[in-house]
């Protein structure tokens, strides 16, 4: 073998040689560094639920006073409670309070006694205050976009934090959380389809200009709720 050829041999190996020790090396560390886990969220404290609660409550029924107010309406039960009071005089917080009974039994089949319990509370707390607000406010008189959008986008924002709280305000909401649980759907396009119905039904008693402001204001739950409300989004329990 010329001597060339010998170089060319040893070079071969000592390059193998090096890679291998690398190898070995970074297979080392990879064995004596721990894997990182990703920390489990914290979960809510109970007084952390109950001014949550209370806070969505609070928003809810402040934005159920500006539509009731407005002449318009919204979707899920609340919208339900919303037609009742305008067309047959039915007091909003009754209304909200006895519509959502039904929902209860779903609520405990399919996600338990905790989350049925804060959403009754939650649903009590909306009634109640439904039912009081007009009398600390006072009449007034609103403009009926203006209800319909800030109205609606209370409503949303007081949504998000019953979910993020577990709760509901009960009725078609918790269709739609389970919906978004048991199938992958967005809580806030399953929430949109009841909705849609509903603010339909205001054609009833209320002129097609009143309807459409209220169908623009139902679009903004769905839109705070389907970029707030994702899947796997949010990780606080």
């Amino acid at each position: 073998m010329h001597s060339s050829q010998r170089n060319a041999w040893r070079l071969h190996a000592h390059v193998y040689s090096l890679n291998h020790r690398v190898v070995l090396k970074a297979s080392a560390q990879s064995q004596a560094t721990p894997s990182v886990e990703t920390p489990s969220p914290t979960p809510h404290t109970a007084v952390e639920d109950v001014l949550a609660i209370a806070i969505a409550a609070t928003v809810i029924s402040l934005g159920l006073f500006l539509m009731k107010s407005a002449g318009v309406v919204t979707g899920g039960t609340e919208g339900v409670a919303l037609l009742l009071s305008h067309t047959i005089g039915v007091d909003l917080g009754i209304a909200i309070f006895v519509l959502a009974i039904p929902f209860y039994g779903l609520g405990l089949w399919q996600k338990g006694w905790r989350f049925t319990l804060r959403s009754a509370v939650a649903v009590t707390l909306i009634s109640t205050m439904s039912s009081l607000t007009p009398h600390v406010i006072g009449a007034l008189q609103i403009d009926a976009l203006y209800g319909a959008l800030v109205g609606n986008v209370l409503i949303g924002i007081g949504f998000l934090i019953l979910f993020r709280h577990g709760a509901s305000p009960a009725g078609f909401s918790i269709i739609s959380l389970l919906a978004q649980e048991k199938l992958g759907w967005r809580a806030g396009r399953v929430q949109l389809c009841f909705d849609a119905v509903i603010v339909a039904s205001a054609l009833s008693y209320a002129p097609p200009s009143t309807v459409l402001v209220s169908a623009g204001g139902v679009a903004m739950v769905g839109l705070i709720l389907s970029m707030n409300h994702r899947p796997g989004r949010y990780v606080g329990a």
